[in-house]
């Protein structure tokens, strides 16, 4: 899976869906501009040790997006979509953007993929969720429907052995 985001303003959000990533094999595109600096200790923080894992590629507008991937598949998580992230079919390398924390997508862009934009539901009095919250439900569910294809299927316990 391909996970986007549109002109990222919080550093921790980003580092969160970097680690996010690195766990689900998952590559990062990140369109500038940015709201810190790649190298600021909190993006790697918030990524733990996992940051020089990351496979993440960088662009200086949707522009330069666009020409560097030809025919992509982009579904566009904004608050304003008609469908919900649940009512779409995810094949394993579509692209899934997620717009600035405080702005979202620009409405300039998000005009031209009205059919692919999906939303998160939530009460009509939240206006919209945390960003790194917002790419793991979506990513998870894309992740599901491909039977998540190359993720671990189940982990052992430290000290002890299962009872069953």
């Amino acid at each position: 899976m391909n996970i986007i985001l549109h002109q990222p303003g919080i550093a921790l959000n980003t580092g969160n869906i970097g680690r996010t990533c690195v766990a689900t094999g998952s590559t990062l595109h990140l369109i500038e501009p940015f709201g810190f600096r790649l190298d600021e200790k909190e993006i790697k923080r918030a990524g733990m040790d996992y940051w020089d894992k990351l496979h993440v590629e960088r662009y200086i507008n949707f522009e330069d997006f666009l020409a560097r991937n030809p025919g992509a598949k982009i579904y566009m998580a904004t608050t304003k979509a008609h469908k919900c992230y649940t009512d779409v079919e995810f094949s394993d390398n579509d692209f899934i953007m997620f717009g600035n924390e405080s702005r979202g997508i620009p409405e300039e862009i998000l005009v031209d993929y009205e059919d692919t934009c999906i939303r998160i539901p939530m009460r009509d009095e939240i206006r919209s969720l945390n960003l790194a919250n917002s790419v793991a439900i979506v990513l998870y569910e894309a992740l599901r429907q491909n039977s998540f294809t190359g993720l671990k299927e189940a982990g052992e316990l430290h000290r002890l052995d299962w009872k069953s």
